[in-house]
């Protein structure tokens, strides 16, 4: 169990973390009682951790009940096209509501993103990192939780489109691009330079999956 969460948090939390790493696979069902078990749990926060993964589109219905969610190829698209929509909003939120805290935070996870001499992983926590920040940057809660209910959803697909070749170096001039934007108040821009991002982000991950 995870230190200072409630047992029903703890669970949702860890079964999130097994769907994302692969540990739960697609179509992998989800039994109460087999998950109690490797929880040392009892049912009941299972059950109800099973019930916030449904209402994520994490677990859905299946023929003998729910299984870990396989997206097809048009909800991926679907899934990028609102998170491209939702991260030129945080962009353009960030424009004109950063802080000069904000900037420097923003400033140094790109740093540490350019600096990183290709471990996919490594890029791939750097790049949420990134992201996080221009959502606080945005200073807009509504945004906020719906970018990170939405980017749950992406647990479900594998791997990261930086073990895609040319992928890390590309991002590395978009993140730049949008922060630009960002710093020099140009809210349209920013907005623009986000959708970009999550454009070439899906054909990465079209290629990744469905080549």
């Amino acid at each position: 169990m995870r230190a200072g969460l409630s047992r029903a948090e703890s669970v949702f939390q860890t079964l999130k973390q097994w769907i994302g790493e692969g540990t739960l696979p697609a179509g992998r069902r989800m039994r109460e009682e087999d998950l109690a078990e490797m929880l040392g749990v009892s049912r009941t926060p299972v059950r109800e951790a099973l019930g916030r993964l449904e209402a994520r589109g994490l677990v859905s219905p299946g023929a003998d009940g729910l299984v870990v969610t396989e997206l097809t190829r048009h909800q991926v698209m679907e899934l990028y096209s609102a998170r491209g929509i939702l991260e030129g909003a945080a962009a353009r939120l960030a424009a004109e509501n950063a802080s000069q805290s904000d900037i420097a935070a923003m400033e140094h996870l790109l740093e540490l993103f350019s600096r990183n001499e290709g471990d996919a992983e490594a890029a791939a926590r750097l790049n949420i990192a990134f992201h996080d920040a221009i959502y606080e940057a945005a200073h807009n809660g509504y945004i906020q939780r719906m970018l990170g209910e939405l980017n749950d959803t992406l647990t479900l697909l594998p791997s990261t489109t930086f073990t895609v070749e040319g992928r890390p170096e590309a991002a590395i001039g978009e993140h730049r691009g949008v922060l630009s934007a960002i710093i020099a108040r140009r809210p349209d821009d920013a907005d623009r330079a986000a959708r970009d991002h999550i454009a070439n982000a899906l054909k990465a991950r079209l290629v990744l999956m469905f080549a």
